[in-house]
């Protein structure tokens, strides 16, 4: 492996030469759709997609060092990174539990970003008790029947394929009779409903399965032993929830606070709002600190430690940290930090509006913020029972 700063010096001239002036604005939804896309597989031509993902599996194959050195230089760059259900949740899953085929089959087509998945975990009667769920998967062959629902399932409506949990067996306690299980979401007996939300998007769907079918060799891990994979998949999300500035198309087109600095304005190089001045100061400290603390969990979870969930913790903090964000855009904006529409109001101001409303249900989607005290409680503090 290349030297670390010969490395850097690579990544560096890379981006210079291949970098588009207009996607240099990290992660936003108003990315020009072409140039982002011809990114993107650049990207994935060059394993960066998947940086710590063995090269056989479409990966850079790089270690530790290297990976966070060429997630470095990209944050620095402002590059966009791709940020997906695959690479952040399912592939690790895949790399850890899954069949040789398996990863064979999956792990190259997430590392190029060209098989967009969905998570179908919550049913309308199992949410925080998502081990009552009661989608079913009967064998028939070498094929699972699947009938259900599913619900809140971001993406959905644009997904390829779902990974999901199912119940294999009917008469076993509750966590002992579930399986994972991969299959296409384009065939007969796949339904999905969009659900528009507060802000007016519909990035959540309603899933209904009658007569879906997956192949039996699409069980990821032990057959009723779904539970314990689902398990270590949530760590994966909630490290990559605690850790996140936003996806592809996710983010806003304005940093907090670049936002705040034109609504509240500045005197003397300050902003002029002392209130809303050492709230945006309080709310930077804990973005430094958490991230520092999720870089923790990411590394305790590549290094295979599962004892702790830290994750939840990040989750946990995450949630509250995005809601406190959009509250102090609302209130630095006065008056004006409720438009919705109509003249008045910047398209910022509308956007933000739109972030607090929906930023209210980031404590309840991912596992709601008591569940994440109860896991904090067990498995980071070792509280008893």
């Amino acid at each position: 492996m290349a030297d670390l700063e010969a490395f850097k010096e690579e990544v560096r001239a890379v981006l210079a030469e291949r970098l588009p002036e207009e996607l240099r604005k990290g992660n936003r939804s108003d990315l020009p759709h072409d140039l982002l896309g011809k990114w993107i597989v650049e990207m994935g031509d060059r394993g960066w997609i998947t940086p710590d993902w063995p090269t056989e599996y479409g990966g850079g194959g790089l270690d530790r060092e290297h990976t966070a050195a060429l997630k470095a230089e990209l944050k620095k760059a402002k590059a966009p990174i791709v940020s997906s259900f695959g690479v952040s949740m399912l592939g690790p899953t895949l790399l850890e539990y899954g069949t040789e085929e398996q990863k064979k089959e999956f792990l190259p087509q997430i590392s190029k970003n060209t098989v967009r998945w969905c998570q179908g975990f919550s049913e309308p009667g199992s949410g925080s008790d998502l081990a009552s769920l009661q989608c079913r998967a009967e064998k028939e062959g070498d094929e699972y029947v699947i009938t259900g629902q599913k619900i809140w399932t971001t993406g959905a409506d644009r997904a390829d394929w779902i990974f999901c949990l199912v119940r294999t067996d009917f008469d076993a306690p509750k966590h002992e009779g579930i399986s994972f299980i991969l299959f296409p979401m384009h065939q007969e007996g796949v339904k999905v409903a969009p659900l528009t939300l507060i802000d007016g998007s519909a990035h959540f769907s309603q899933v209904f399965f009658d007569g879906a079918r997956a192949k039996v060799s699409n069980v990821v891990g032990p057959l009723n032993g779904g539970w314990t994979v689902a398990k270590r998949l949530l760590q994966h999300e909630r490290s990559t929830d605690g850790s996140s500035d936003g996806g592809i198309g996710g983010a806003a087109k304005e940093s907090i606070t670049d936002f705040v600095k034109r609504q509240v304005g500045l005197e003397n190089g300050e902003l002029a709002d002392p209130t809303i001045r050492e709230r945006l100061a309080a709310h930077e400290i804990d973005k430094r600190a958490l991230s520092l603390t999720m870089r923790r969990a990411v590394e305790e979870a590549r290094a295979g430690q599962r004892a702790r969930d830290i994750g939840s913790l990040g989750k946990f903090r995450w949630a509250n940290m995005v809601k406190n964000e959009q509250d102090i855009a609302v209130d630095s904006s006065g008056s004006q930090g409720l438009g919705w529409e109509g003249p008045g109001y910047e398209d910022a101001q509308i956007e933000r509006t739109k972030k607090w409303l929906i930023t209210r249900a980031d404590s309840i989607w991912g596992g709601t913020n008591e569940i994440q005290k109860n896991v904090i409680a067990k498995r980071v503090l070792g509280i008893p029972e």
